[in-house]
Order: structure tokens, then sequence, then C-alpha cells
């Protein structure tokens, strides 16, 4: 079973950071972990980005429950952040880039992209398919932003996970 059960999920700005709410099962406790982003620039790569968070030895435990197109997600606002794009305008770019278009000829993506589509469709697929009754179904996984007054406020002790 995991010890650890993803809730939330969401980005901080300043510093920058992936910000998780989880519950620790063995304690019943739910606590934040916050992991800072390093080396990250707007000229990073998001879904490489999210698969090392998803793989560092560290957080792997804590991020089974959070698929990594959400991470690419939180990686894709933070990026659009540093790019000088307000909240509204990366999410809309992200929903833009995740939507597949029924009319596109396949044939003619490239690798890269069509490994993209199919794990869109994949996503989609779960999602339907996925009920409450599901043991891996995780209830609340939902990216979730704090005002951007709050966002200037996000100092936490970086490592620490705290109980809240």
């Amino acid at each position: 079973a995991m010890n650890f059960s993803a809730q939330k999920c969401g980005v901080c700005f300043q510093p920058p950071s992936i910000i998780l709410i989880y519950k620790d099962n063995s304690q019943g406790k739910t606590r934040q972990r916050i992991m800072p982003v390093r080396n990250f620039s707007r000229f990073s790569d998001c879904s490489r980005a999210a698969e090392q968070l998803k793989n560092n030895p560290r957080h792997k435990a804590y991020l089974e429950g959070v698929s990594l197109r959400q991470l690419q997600k939180l990686y894709s606002l933070l990026r659009g952040h540093l790019e000088g794009q307000s909240l509204a305008e990366s999410l809309e770019k992200f929903q833009q880039e995740e939507t597949i278009d029924p009319e596109e000829d396949m044939n003619k993506l490239d690798d890269k992209e069509l490994a993209k589509r199919k794990s869109i469709m994949d996503e989609l697929f779960e999602k339907n398919r996925k009920k409450k009754d599901d043991p891996d179904f995780v209830y609340n996984v939902e990216v979730e932003f704090p005002q951007d007054e709050q966002l200037e406020s996000c100092g936490w002790d970086m490592e620490s996970d705290e109980e809240i």
C-alpha cells in the first residue's frame, strides 16, 4: 500500500517550487511538502523536468499519486511565469496544447508529438475508466493556485514536511 496519498499539488512562483499536500497514511496526518525547483528557466523542457522530479529519489514516494501530466502542467505554468505570462494566459496555452484536434493527421507528427498525443489519450481513457471503487482512484487531485498576493509570501521552510 502507498504510505502517502497525494491530495493537492500546486506551484509557487517565488521561490519557485512545487508544493504537494499529502496524507501520511501511517500517521493519518495531512502534511505539505515543498520541492524547490532548481536550474529551471523559461527555456527548460517541462516534460523532462516533470520526469526528473517524479523520479527523484527524495520525492518519488510522495509523488506516486500525482500524474506526470499534472507535474508537466505545473512546470509549464512556472515557465509561463518566467516568460512574463499571466496565470490565465499560461493556463489557456497549456489547455490548447493539451487538446487533441480530431482533424489532425497523426501520420504527419514526429515521434515526440505522437507520444504526447498518445499520453493525452491514455489519460483521458484512464479518467473515464477510473471509478470511485478503484483502489487507486484518487479523490481531489487538482491543481490549486493561491492568489498572487499569497504567492509573494510563499516563504515556507524549504525542506520540511510540516503538519498543516
